[in-house]
């Protein structure tokens, strides 16, 4: 097994050079290049691109490893390392050119299920800004030298994000629970890229987040930065991320949150 600051070292450069190529194809205009779930769920030729230089960049330096991402097929371990990968996590941010997007690099070991893997390291960088955090699982979790910390709640309540799902079926659900929380709550983000918010709860800079529908891609690597902050990680099902819901906050806000949520 290699040793997690080893595998950090190369998930930041490649994120890095992920993330240049996605501010460059920004710059130059987004074609669309399909819908998924929804017509509101694109995916950008960008994404592809990414990813396959993602995926290309691993394979060359770790060949045994196995791979998940969002955009192209699964590839199975033969080292007990695989990579979670998200090429661009905000897709619908970036192709209104709003600079709220990121490349999310996670490595797991075991079984690439997030109900059973142990994640490793973790990285989270948005090319817009700049900001790159990462996470070596019993190292702490950073933005850039800084290390991060969750934040408690003030009396004022808590700030909170969450997000919806693109399938209108989905949203009186989702208005739903945003009605649960609301009494926590001193107000509410719907920023639009989950590793960014999962991010952003591990720098303190909101005190929770959760959300229905993500997928393991989502959650692999910002949900790291989390706990090495301090923070805890749920959901469901059996209270780990999954489908049904994702939580993240601090300690003492994170019960609270879920006894809200129902789970």
């Amino acid at each position: 097994m290699p040793h997690a600051q080893e595998l950090a070292r190369l998930a930041l450069d490649i994120a890095r050079e992920a993330g240049e190529l996605a501010r460059l194809r920004r710059s130059e205009g987004v074609a669309i290049a399909a819908t998924k779930s929804a017509l509101a769920d694109i995916v950008t030729e960008a994404d592809r691109e990414v990813e396959a230089l993602v995926r290309d960049l691993l394979g060359r330096a770790r060949p045994d490893d196995g791979f998940v991402g969002e955009e192209s097929g699964a590839e199975e371990s033969l080292s007990g390392i695989t990579w979670v990968v998200d090429p661009i996590d905000g897709t619908v941010n970036y192709a209104y050119g709003i600079p709220h997007y990121a490349v999310s690099i996670a490595a797991v070991s075991g079984d690439p299920d997030p109900e059973r893997w142990t994640a490793l390291v973790g990285v989270v960088f948005n090319p817009a800004s700049g900001e790159l955090y990462h996470a070596v699982r019993g190292e702490g979790a950073w933005l850039g030298e800084r290390r991060l910390a969750v934040s408690t709640p003030s009396d004022a309540g808590a700030l909170l994000a969450t997000g919806f799902g693109y399938d209108p079926a989905t949203h009186e659900g989702d208005f739903a629970r945003l009605r649960t929380v609301m009494p926590l709550a001193r107000d509410i983000r719907r920023a639009g890229a989950a590793s960014l918010d999962l991010a952003y709860v591990a720098a303190g800079r909101l005190d929770g987040y959760y959300e229905r529908g993500l997928h393991a891609w989502d959650h692999a690597a910002g949900g790291l930065l989390v706990s090495e902050a301090g923070g805890l990680l749920g959901g469901a099902p059996g209270g780990r991320p999954g489908r049904e819901l994702t939580i993240a906050a601090g300690p003492e806000l994170f019960p609270r949150l879920v006894a809200a949520l129902g789970t």
